[in-house]
C-alpha cells in the first residue's frame, strides 16, 4: 500500500470510529436509558409540591439540629457539589486526614459512645446520600430533642427508612438522608 493510500484508509477509519464511538454509541445509550430508566437517567430527582428539592443519588447538606446530618463531603468548600465529585485522596496516616477526622469526631461525639465511621469520613465520591442505619440511629437523640419528639419515635422512623442491599445482594443496609429528613418533616407537621 502506498503512503497516500495508507493515510486515506487511516483517516477514513479514524472518522468512522469517531462517529461510532463519539456520536452513535452515546446517543444509543442515552436513548435506551431515557426509555428504560427515565427517572434515574435524569438524576433521580426528589420532587416536593411540584419543585425539585434534591436527588436520591447526590447528598446534600443538612446542618440544623432537628435534621439528620449526612456523611461529610469531600467535594470542596461548597459541600455536595456534583461538579467537584471525588475523594480527598488523603491517606489514613497523613496529618491532614487525622486532623480532619479529629475535628469531625469532636463535633459529633456523644460521651461514652462509639461514633459510627461514616459520620467522620467522606465517601469515595464525596457525594454519598446515604448513611448506615447505625449512623442515623446515633443522631436520633439530638434530632428528637431538637424536634421535641420521643426518641423511640425518631428511632422507629430511621428503622422504617432502612433500605436493604441492592437486589438483595449488593452493598450494605443504608438510609437515604434526604428521604429520612423529608419523612421527619412530614411527621412533625402533623
Amino acid at each position: 500500500m502506498t503512503m497516500p493510500g495508507l493515510i486515506r484508509s487511516t483517516t477514513c477509519y479514524l472518522g468512522l470510529m469517531t462517529v461510532l464511538t463519539g456520536l452513535v454509541y452515546p446517543l444509543a445509550v442515552t436513548a435506551v436509558a431515557q426509555s428504560a430508566f427515565p427517572r434515574q437517567a435524569n438524576g433521580s430527582p426528589v420532587v416536593l409540591d411540584g419543585a425539585v428539592i434534591g436527588s436520591e443519588l447526590i447528598g446534600q447538606s443538612f446542618t440544623g439540629p432537628g435534621y439528620f446530618h449526612p456523611r461529610p463531603s469531600a467535594a470542596g468548600a461548597d459541600g455536595y457539589d456534583a461538579m467537584a465529585s471525588g475523594g480527598s485522596n488523603l491517606g489514613v496516616t497523613t496529618q491532614s486526614a487525622n486532623q480532619t477526622i479529629t475535628t469531625r469526631l469532636q463535633a459529633v461525639r456523644i460521651p461514652g459512645t462509639r461514633v459510627p465511621i461514616d459520620l467522620v469520613t467522606a465517601s469515595g465520591s464525596g457525594l454519598d446520600p446515604h448513611l448506615s442505619p447505625e449512623a442515623a440511629l446515633y443522631q436520633a437523640g439530638r434530632v428528637a430533642a431538637a424536634r421535641q419528639l420521643r426518641r423511640e419515635r425518631v428511632e422507629q422512623l430511621v428503622r422504617d427508612h432502612v433500605e436493604g442491599p441492592t437486589a438483595g445482594l449488593l452493598g450494605a443496609p443504608r438510609v437515604n438522608v434526604l428521604r429520612l429528613n423529608l419523612a421527619l418533616d412530614a411527621q412533625t407537621a402533623d
